[in-house]
């Protein structure tokens, strides 16, 4: 019976039941040998300071070996409190933050002693080659058995372990994009809990719903970005936004989405960095400002960036209608002119009334510029020279144009 070369699934059911009563008396004597193995052999288990963790190597070895010893002497005893001790080793290597791989090491270890000793006295006690080798084989698919059953703990735990990591993380954003703000103590309580420290400042970043994403955002962002929902919307919290090439890194990170980034705030001030953030996005959403971005990285839209358009949203009725008051001569100028005015002085603001470039900036001859200031200042009374009302006009120009072309481009 020990002749076929097929490998099967449960070999220790092909060995004598009454093998098992000469394995018997040497478990006690092997135990010894197996766990000073451990420790020998592997250094991640040596632990001479730490009776508990010796006595869980101890119990785990001892389990091992008087199962399979009683796994011959009867094929079918319930394997669940040997599977239950190797699931909770893996499972507390897992916490303990160990690597998997020192455990299957240790229990390769274990196996090899057992079998050299079991072998030796095997063939001692003059048994057959074939049932030594059938003993092999049954050697070898028991500790498969019982590293499957430790890889599943340990599988286990690293997940229960990501899931609470997860939940804590999304805690501590809810609470940093609270409004009111949520007192600082608490804040340093649960960032220590989410394993994510505080910065000096930080940036709310929130994304543009994108269909078929299911509701979860960009895959593979790096751990320093804080990730969730706020309010159904999905946000990520940029540390230290100011550091240089964030924004390009963040840009990267994004992975084809848009999203729309408030200004750099004190921790405590999160909520005011999302309120922008929104803001920002609302008007990219409606064409009204542009962002950067580069091959297959996102798009990034910076509200620093467009903080006149950010202030006009703010006070757009009452802009619209100082800007009709204010600029009414341009209306009365015509379709056509009234627009390439508007155009050209907004340009001559921007450049400090400079014709040269103005006229670069609205690809015309600085004659023509010039022409234009002229008539300008037929048609308006005001004195240019006034910063202030540079800063009004800069606000008001914008939204007579935007309403007087319905957004569309003006021919210069």
């Amino acid at each position: 019976m020990y002749e076929s070369q097929e490998l099967v699934a449960e070999p220790w059911r092909n060995v004598p039941r009454e093998e098992a009563e000469w394995m018997r008396p040497h478990l006690p004597a092997l135990l010894r040998v197996m766990v000073q193995g451990v420790r020998q052999h592997v250094p991640e288990y040596a632990r001479p300071g730490d009776p508990v963790y010796e006595k869980i190597v101890e119990r785990a070895v001892a389990y091992a070996m008087e199962h399979f010893v009683e796994l011959i002497a009867d094929p079918d005893i319930t394997w669940k409190n040997v599977y239950q001790v190797y699931f909770d080793v893996g499972y507390g290597e897992a916490v303990e933050g160990r690597s998997l791989e020192h455990l299957q090491n240790a229990m390769r270890v274990t196996s090899r002693i057992a079998w050299r000793h079991l072998s030796v006295e095997a063939e001692r006690l003059g048994k057959s080659r074939a049932l030594i080798a059938i003993l092999a084989e049954a050697n070898f698919a028991f500790i498969d058995v019982l590293v499957s059953a430790a890889a599943h703990g340990y599988t286990k735990a690293r997940e229960k372990t990501a899931g609470e990591r997860e939940q804590r993380r999304n805690r501590l954003l809810s609470l940093l994009l609270a409004d009111p703000p949520v007192a600082a103590e608490v804040l340093k309580e649960q960032s220590a809990l989410a394993g994510w420290p505080l910065p000096q400042r930080l940036a709310v970043v929130v994304l543009l719903p994108r269909q078929g994403s299911g509701g979860e955002g960009p895959a593979g962002l790096p751990p320093h970005l804080l990730s969730g929902h706020d309010q159904g919307t999905l946000c990520l919290v940029v540390p230290d936004p100011d550091g240089p090439g964030r924004a390009d890194e963040l840009t990267a990170n994004l992975s084809g989405w848009t999203g729309a980034m408030g200004p750099s705030v004190p921790v405590g001030q999160a909520g005011t960095s999302l309120r922008w953030a929104r803001r920002t996005l609302d008007l990219f959403a409606s064409g009204k400002i542009s962002g950067r971005g580069r091959g297959k990285a996102g798009f990034l839209v910076r509200a620093e960036e467009h903080l006149s358009a950010l202030l006009l949203q703010e006070g757009e009725a009452l802009a619209s209608l100082v800007a009709a008051r204010r600029l009414a001569p341009l209306t009365r100028a015509g379709e056509k002119q009234g627009p390439r005015l508007a155009v050209t002085l907004l340009e001559c603001l921007k450049n400090g009334f400079n014709a040269t470039g103005a006229a670069s900036s609205l690809c015309v001859h600085p004659q023509t510029v010039r022409y234009r200031l002229g008539q300008l200042q037929e048609i308006f009374d005001f004195d240019f020279e006034d910063p202030e009302l540079r800063l009004e006009l800069m606000l008001l120009l914008q939204v007579w144009i935007r309403e007087a072309t319905g957004g569309n481009a003006v021919s210069v």
